[in-house]
């Protein structure tokens, strides 16, 4: 039943419907769930800071992606796993709360996009430019592609959340596992048609820029792969490419399904299972990707576990 209640300060969340033998099973897949990126993504990030042969901008970039994945499970996952514990009417937020996740779950959405994007063009300069790359991807460039990806993505983000906090609420329900931008302005009796519309152009414009650039990009270096004779160029663009590649299509395709569930309300349980996977899958599977095709990452760590064995073997 709906709840109706003019600005209140105080939302329910609906969250996951879980029955009373399940709680303890989704609890334990999720809180794993948690622990593996949390200790992945951290896990990356230390091993390309106190590494100086990741010191590449590569890498650099990567490192972009780790942070967007622990922003994103951070601010979901552990007031998941508070929800599930407790019946539907105790699952509350404040309407601040709601807000400042709604920013957070929004900006990781779009920083999936864009720093994937600044690493498609990290791709094309190493593989159609292999020459000029060093004077390229300096330090400073890095710096701003990194700039860019967080800074357009904060600046759509909070005009996309500024256009929803204007709106008078009547409603107290948060149709969702957690807070975003559409659950928030669903709480609103007012008109939400500027709303939509800027929605609607920010989700068009940030996937036509996203795919666009990846197919361009890709497409150059297929024509340069295609024209060259040479063996290891064509290793290194498989090898890099296919990487960032499969990262991007699980990314992907994780967000289309839930834009196509949001078409299908009596599908609604599964757009929030899906909404929740859209963070835990990506960011589980991206830190073992680039773990297991990066030469650089597998050697760091044979060496360090035969040091590690090496000195357990002497005591």
């Amino acid at each position: 039943m709906e709840n109706y209640s003019y600005n209140s300060f105080m939302l329910q969340m609906e969250g996951l419907k879980v029955t009373k033998k399940s709680v303890y099973p989704v609890f334990f897949v999720f809180f794993i769930s948690y622990i593996v990126i949390m200790f992945m993504n951290v896990g990356i990030l230390i091993l390309i800071i106190i590494d100086k042969n990741l010191h590449q901008p590569m890498y650099l970039l990567f490192c972009n992606l780790s942070v967007s994945d622990i922003i994103g499970s951070t601010h979901i996952v552990p007031r998941l796993l508070s929800d599930i514990l407790h019946p539907p009417s105790e699952r509350l937020i404040s309407y601040y709360e709601c807000v400042v996740q709604a920013f957070t779950t929004q900006l990781f959405g779009t920083t999936s996009h864009t720093v994937l994007m600044i690493m498609a063009f990290d791709r094309y300069v190493a593989i159609c430019n292999p020459l000029r790359y060093a004077s390229i991807m300096t330090n400073k460039i890095v710096v701003k592609l990194t700039a860019s990806a967080w800074g357009v993505a904060f600046v759509l983000v909070s005009i996309l959340l500024g256009l929803t906090i204007r709106l008078n609420r009547c409603r107290t329900l948060i149709k969702n596992p957690f807070c975003d931008n559409a659950s928030l302005f669903k709480l609103s009796c007012e008109s939400v048609f500027i709303n939509n519309i800027y929605g609607l152009t920010f989700t068009v414009v940030l996937l036509t820029t996203s795919i666009g650039s990846i197919v361009l990009t890709y497409a150059q270096i297929t024509i340069v792969c295609l024209n060259s004779k040479s063996k290891s160029l064509n290793s290194k663009a498989l090898k890099t490419c296919s990487t960032h590649l499969m990262v991007y299509l699980i990314m992907l395709f994780s967000g289309m399904i839930i834009i196509t569930l949001h078409r299908f309300p009596q599908y609604s349980d599964y757009r929030k299972l899906a909404a929740i996977l859209f963070v835990l899958v990506p960011g589980s599977l991206n830190p073992v990707i680039y773990g297991v095709q990066s030469k650089e990452i597998r050697k760091f760590l044979s060496e360090m576990f035969c040091t590690k064995k090496c000195l357990s073997c002497k005591k």
